[in-house]
């Protein structure tokens, strides 16, 4: 008990450093303009792009079969589907909330939903990790916090944006990591068992990411800036996720 507690916290902490201090460096930049969201946005974009192609759908093949993977990857589909729908609905019913920059202030909020059901897999690995041995769980758990940071700045720079007040943004931003917590407590606890729960929680926060790349990131930073500084960062964010998948 003492061991899954201890793994509990420990994924609790990097799940939420790497966010955390991202978020704090979104709500920094003060007033950014199209050309440096479009950018941030595009690092996003490339950066979980490498981390599904490189990173999650990798790991889940290894630990299931193809079927379970593509099981997977269509309900993260079609679960950000729908909470893509709901989001819509409620700006809908409130248009004059944050009216200015109501597209901004949906998509920080549809990439909070898939952050936070993006670490949850990454929590199971991290306990998962520690149950193999202590070196791998650590290492994962290093390599977790360092690629969540980009993605917190990519969350809480358009909220802020958006209208949320900094508090609230930051509050959200440690929200969506606590999940790594949530994750890594049932990885330590099933890690040794269902290998083929993992394979699906891996490729069902690959559909998610898919979604969130394809629906919301790709959109979005094209309508803020159409130049060659957004293609820069998308090839940025592919390079930094390979780096981080090889780490």
């Amino acid at each position: 008990m003492n061991n899954i507690l201890k793994t509990t916290l420990i994924g609790l902490f990097f799940g939420t450093f790497g966010t955390t201090l991202g978020g704090i460096l979104g709500v920094k930049l003060k007033n950014p303009s199209n050309k440096i969201l479009s950018f941030v946005l595009a690092v996003a974009s490339g950066l979980m792009t490498s981390i599904i192609c490189f990173d999650l759908i990798p790991e889940a093949l290894e630990l299931s079969s193809f079927t379970n993977v593509l099981i997977g990857i269509a309900i993260g589909v079609i679960c950000m589907i729908i909470c893509d729908i709901k989001v819509q609905n409620i700006f809908n019913r409130k248009n004059n909330l944050y009216k200015k920059n109501n597209s901004l202030l949906k998509t920080g909020i549809i990439i909070s939903i898939g952050l936070a059901i993006h670490n949850f897999p990454e929590g199971l690995a991290i306990g998962s990790g520690f149950g193999a041995s202590i070196s791998l769980g650590f290492s994962l758990a290093i390599a977790i916090a360092l690629h969540d940071i980009p993605e917190g700045i990519s969350m809480s720079l358009p909220m802020k944006q958006g209208g949320i007040k900094t508090i609230k943004v930051i509050f959200y931003v440690i929200l969506s990591g606590i999940t790594t917590g949530v994750g890594a407590f049932f990885g330590a606890i099933i890690g040794g068992i269902s290998t083929s729960v993992i394979s699906i929680c891996l490729s069902f926060a690959a559909g998610a990411m898919l979604y969130i790349v394809s629906g919301e990131l790709i959109p979005e930073y094209n309508k803020l800036y159409n130049g060659k500084i957004s293609s820069i960062g998308n090839m940025i964010g592919i390079v930094l996720g390979i780096v981080t998948a090889i780490i």
